[in-house]
């Protein structure tokens, strides 16, 4: 069985409460083992999860986000509650509707009246201004991508975790959300969590980093 672990973290000199903390976490599918002893996510920063592949960057986001269970450990949120937390998937669900449908359908289920201002603006950032009436499913990857993230950005969470969101993505778009995303933080700050095998992305948008690898278990 290959166990993988947080090998090595940059300093984190934050003294305040986290706003996630997890600890001793276990999960196991089949031949892969995955320990976590110690996580803690501050508020107002952004984090970013490096390493190999396989190595269970997806599954520490799926649990942190409660969709998925630890087989041990504890995740302590704090004042968090679901409606908080989001998670951009590396492959994202597109409802069987419209750009505009799956854009606001965070804000409609959180009986949110939808800010014409505010969802001109993130089409505008994703570039899908022409196609908010279009078939979502029918996007391109880049495109379902954007809408993805712009569809998590929507409802003011205070955490996001994305999932290689940022890969599929052509350079200009992706420089221009990374600009976006720096520039949101000056203003109204939230938690990111981001995983990317480009680690150029990495290091020029989070505040510290996780690097993950193999390790005896």
């Amino acid at each position: 069985m290959k166990t993988f672990s947080i090998v090595r973290k940059t300093d984190d000199p934050i003294k305040a409460a986290p706003l996630i903390k997890a600890s001793g976490l276990r999960k196991s599918f089949g031949r892969f083992s995955l320990h976590i002893e110690d996580l803690q996510l501050y508020d107002k920063q952004i984090y970013g999860i490096v390493g190999p592949n396989g190595c269970g960057k997806s599954t520490i986001t799926k649990m942190l986000a409660r969709l998925i269970k630890p087989d041990a450990g504890t995740i302590n949120y704090g004042s968090l509650n679901m409606q908080d937390i989001t998670l951009v998937p590396q492959k994202p669900y597109m409802m069987h509707d419209t750009v505009m449908a799956n854009l606001t359908y965070p804000l409609k289920i959180r009986k949110v009246k939808p800010d014409k201002k505010l969802i001109d603006h993130y089409l505008e950032l994703a570039g899908l201004q022409d196609l908010k009436q279009a078939y979502a499913p029918g996007l391109s990857s880049g495109e379902g991508q954007k809408l993805a993230l712009i569809r998590a950005m929507v409802f003011s969470p205070k955490i996001i975790f994305v999932d290689e969101t940022f890969s599929n993505m052509d350079n200009k778009s992706r420089t221009k959300f990374e600009k976006y995303i720096l520039e949101s933080q000056a203003k109204s700050p939230i938690t990111w969590v981001i995983i990317s095998h480009q680690f150029s992305v990495i290091e020029r948008i989070c505040d510290y980093v996780f690097y993950m690898d193999e390790v005896e278990a």
